[in-house]
């Protein structure tokens, strides 16, 4: 398998899924603005959110990916199934009952999560409506996790690239159609996800059924006796608790967002979605690839391999992280703008939400390497260590949210989750290189050189494009706008490849193979 053609597969998928997202968020924003309504649309779906990158996405893909790839090598094709059916049975019933848990405690945990609502009743009654209407969202999310798990361990990876670009098109849907008939129009968002949930959920199961591999729920009782299945169990002990580490840091932050001027949760919401553009694109594609691969690499004893695939992701994440990092940062005011400004949303929330994307743009790479370096613990089925690094990092953030919300507000909110990602890519980095399981590739410093002076070269121009453009002042010609910052970033691009190419990068040298 060509690993940089499957990582480039997933990411064109998942661009799709992105711009379909960013057309969604556009709508949204001209549609509802950032308001108090908007501040608790986010806050309730952040909630089943969390949970889903908590039981799903996060804890139970560390554990589930290498045990299946080890179940598929030892047992073959029969055992995986067997274990994929008895993990999807365990994940169905402790899911069902988690959801039925958040609909009934939805008040106590919007509260909990955004206290700050409670200052407006309206808003806190609705973000605890739209809790209870989104809460089964995990359970759907979860099963998606699980199908998805499946088909990356088959090296079907396109069909799980491209099944949140489901998501979204509920979203634009249900906000098209919907909100002139509803009293609460906020609430079409909240029906969207429930739809997006479900056509997610049939969409793998598709998937799952054509290939043989479609789980069959049974009881509780016989899934748990499963020794596979218990010690999955083990491992997400750990891991979960690793994920909700990184999970109170966005739950805390949530709350104080809730604290500060009305629209702050939006405005970090808006920034975020713009930073899954290359956390997505390259993070989740390297992380999707390496995960199924390190994990038969080590239990192949291949140490040598397993090295030389993490280098590879390395370099690919400091090729694309860095320069990504400085669009975001000196682009922030032209990137919003041009998707956001309009309708409810005015040239103030343009500045606001500006400054929480430049604060996020400082810890990307950071963001992105801990997608790539994670899973080499992982893989190994080493789960503590990641904990412990979390919690470094929980503790890194919230110091710096100390120093930098008194005098950044919001934004400070945005930087200090980008220093918490630097330092957590920082620990984890230096934990493999310690215990020698990452061995660095020869020729770190030319290619280091070499980038650093294309990433030159590109700070000087789009710093200059930054402070030679009115953006929010071109708003009645959104055209123009939007030409304007089109030629900017193709000249960023050009300028920024064509002196990798120069200074001798070729895309053959970033081809790996893997067995």
């Amino acid at each position: 398998m060509n690993l940089l053609r499957a990582a480039a597969t997933i990411s064109s998928l998942t661009l799709l899924s992105r711009v379909t997202g960013l057309a969604r968020d556009l709508l949204i924003s001209r549609i509802f603005g950032a308001s108090a309504e908007t501040d608790a649309f986010n806050v309730a779906f952040r909630l089943p959110n969390l949970l889903r990158r908590l039981f799903a996405e996060g804890a139970f893909q560390q554990a589930f990916v290498p045990m299946l790839a080890d179940a598929r090598r030892s047992r073959g094709d029969e055992g995986m199934r067997t274990l994929v059916d008895h993990v999807a049975s365990a994940l169905f019933w402790t899911l069902l009952a988690v959801s039925a848990l958040g609909v009934a405690l939805a008040p106590v945990l919007v509260w909990m999560i955004a206290s700050g609502l409670a200052a407006n009743p309206a808003a806190f009654d609705l973000a605890t409506v739209m809790t209870r209407w989104m809460f089964p969202y995990i359970l759907f999310m979860s099963l998606v996790a699980l199908a998805a798990g499946v088909l990356n361990t088959l090296h079907r990876f396109a069909i799980p690239a491209v099944t949140p670009i489901l998501l979204n098109l509920s979203f634009i849907a249900c906000a098209l159609l919907l909100t002139p008939y509803l009293a609460r129009p906020i609430m079409a968002l909240a029906f969207a996800v429930v739809a997006g949930g479900v056509l997610q959920l049939g969409l793998q199961a598709v998937a799952l059924h054509r290939l043989g591999v479609l789980p069959r729920i049974g009881g509780l009782g016989a899934a748990l006796n499963d020794p596979g299945v218990r010690r999955i169990l083990r491992l997400m002990l750990p891991a979960l608790f690793a994920v909700s580490v990184a999970q109170l840091s966005i739950i805390i932050n949530t709350n104080i967002a809730s604290h500060l001027a009305s629209g702050s949760v939006t405005w970090l919401a808006f920034a975020d979605r713009l930073m899954e553009f290359p956390t997505a694109l390259l993070g989740v594609a390297l992380g999707t690839v390496l995960l199924p691969t390190l994990s038969k690499a080590g239990a192949e004893g291949r140490s040598d391999d397993y090295s030389r695939l993490l280098d590879w992701g390395l370099r690919l994440t400091c090729l694309i992280a860095l320069p990504a990092a400085l669009g975001l940062g000196l682009l922030a005011d032209g990137l919003v703008a041009v998707l956001f400004q309009g309708g409810k949303f005015s040239a103030h929330d343009v500045a606001q939400t500006a400054q929480a994307l430049m604060g996020y743009a400082v810890g990307l790479l950071g963001l992105i390497a801990v997608k790539i370096l994670a899973p080499g613990f992982y893989a190994q089925q080493d789960v503590k260590t990641p904990v412990k690094i979390a919690v470094l990092s929980l503790l890194a953030t919230q110091a710096s949210n100390l120093v930098l919300v008194p005098l950044l507000a919001h934004a400070g909110l945005a930087l200090s989750v980008g220093i918490g990602a630097l330092v957590n890519a920082a620990l984890l980095f230096n934990g493999l290189r310690r215990r020698r399981t990452y061995v660095p590739q020869p020729g770190w410093l030319g290619f280091s050189l070499r980038l650093a002076v294309a990433l030159v070269a590109l700070a000087v121009l789009l710093w200059f494009a930054a402070h030679r453009i009115d953006w929010t002042g071109m708003q009645s010609e959104w055209v123009t706008r939007a030409l304007a910052l089109g030629g900017v970033i193709a000249a960023a691009l050009a300028l920024y490849f064509g002196l990798l190419w120069l200074l001798g990068f070729r895309l053959r040298d970033f081809s790996l193979r893997a067995r």
